[in-house]
């Protein structure tokens, strides 16, 4: 059935609707945790199928003020004939919200992910093997949390062409296949996950895709993920070494040689060579100074030698939101202006979305779209009347010239 559905996914990447565009002197590329998640199989294909739905409207209109040339989303639910990545595209993007100039994506790419797929067996130790889309239990013990299979999925938009064709998919790597894998314990030492889950119980919670776009004839690679937060688990901090271990799959990927040995056997090669010309994004649920993450997990790739995290973006509305809601936010030891998630009081606003590049791309500018209250287009991140996200698009562009 993933076989299927992922070969329809890449139909969807693949199909031409658009001629590639003249390359420009610079590319921007945004990540978004858009929030367009919903509770049931169907109802984010039902809510797009018109082009009034409220928060649907306030995700392209931040979406059309940034203009980027290639996105990311994370929490879109995933269907497996596309139709709601379709319909975002036609009813929303491709439409001018609110006074903003329409944009035209003229490729896309989806697949299946790893949430609400059942994993039949007890992954939350609470002696139960739930069965029942739609339960908390059965999102608990799915091989990643989700309430039906594709909730909290991805979508990548893009002016560019996609190679789906070339696509390198980790989502079905084991967590027991990478060396080292920090597995948890129960407080007397003996494992949290049988042996029995091990066997089923993949490393990804939503998906890790290596996904080329092709621009001038050379390959930008969006190495895209949406790992699980470090939260909602006990002592045993499950949900925090799971969210390192993924972040890690990058790390080790990039690293190449033995290192990434592990990877190449998930996807049935010998070996696998890093991309040089690359951008990590996604929400990776890590801040690198505050939050609960496992051993500095965000740290694996922003002290990666490959990775070029100088360029922090930033936004004026981070600042303002932190000090207006206090709470957590007065222990927090991290610059407020690198926020991109505007959680509850007691966790505090955070840096959990990123836009990473390979060294050797120039970044032009960076940014996060958090404006201060008193600015036109706050009304598009305020959870009121209709909330929109509790994260932010962020956003680099880079220098890409040509040959």
């Amino acid at each position: 059935m993933l076989e299927q559905t992922l070969a329809i996914a890449l139909i969807l990447g693949l199909a031409p609707v658009a001629p590639e565009p003249e390359s420009p002197a610079v590319i921007r590329v945004a990540t978004f945790n858009a929030s367009l998640n919903r509770g049931e199989a169907g109802a984010l294909v039902r809510d797009l199928a018109t082009g009034g739905n409220p928060q649907a409207r306030k995700v392209a209109e931040i979406i059309q003020s940034v203009r980027p040339d290639v996105i990311l989303i994370n929490e879109f639910d995933y269907d497996a004939a596309g139709e709601a990545a379709r319909l975002f595209r036609s009813n929303y993007l491709a439409v001018g919200q609110n006074g903003k100039e329409a944009l035209d994506f003229g490729y896309l790419y989806t697949a299946p992910v790893n949430t609400g797929v059942a994993s039949g067996r007890d992954l939350d130790g609470d002696g139960k093997v739930a069965s029942k889309p739609g339960d908390r239990g059965y999102g608990n013990d799915s091989l990643g949390y989700g309430l039906f299979p594709g909730q909290y999925g991805m979508v990548i938009y893009s002016r560019f062409p996609i190679a789906a064709d070339r696509v390198r998919d980790f989502s079905k790597l084991l967590w027991k296949e990478m060396p080292d894998a920090l597995l948890p314990r129960k407080d007397d030492g003996t494992p949290w996950y049988s042996d029995d889950a091990l066997s089923v119980f993949r490393l990804s919670s939503k998906g890790h895709w290596d996904v080329p776009i092709r621009i001038e004839g050379r390959d930008l690679h969006l190495l895209v993920s949406h790992p699980t937060p470090p939260a909602f688990d006990g002592p045993e901090d499950r949900n925090g070494k799971r969210n390192h271990d993924e972040i890690r799959i990058w790390s080790d990927y990039l690293a190449g040689g033995e290192r990434s040995r592990y990877l190449a056997r998930s996807i049935g090669v010998e070996r696998l060579d890093p991309p040089s010309e690359f951008v990590v994004l996604g929400d990776l649920n890590a801040d690198p100074i505050d939050g609960g993450s496992a051993n500095r997990a965000i740290q694996q790739l922003l002290a990666h030698p490959s990775v070029d995290s100088s360029g922090i973006p930033r936004s004026e509305g981070g600042p303002e939101a932190a000090g207006e809601q206090g709470g957590a936010n007065r222990d927090h030891r991290g610059d407020p202006a690198f926020d991109t998630a505007d959680f509850d009081e007691s966790v505090g606003n955070l840096r959990v979305d990123y836009v990473l590049p390979a060294k050797g791309l120039r970044v032009v500018r960076t940014g996060i779209f958090w404006p201060r209250r008193s600015a036109p287009d706050a009304r598009l991140v305020a959870m009121k009347p209709v909330a929109t996200s509790d994260h932010r698009l962020v956003w680099i562009d880079l220098e890409w010239p040509k040959k």
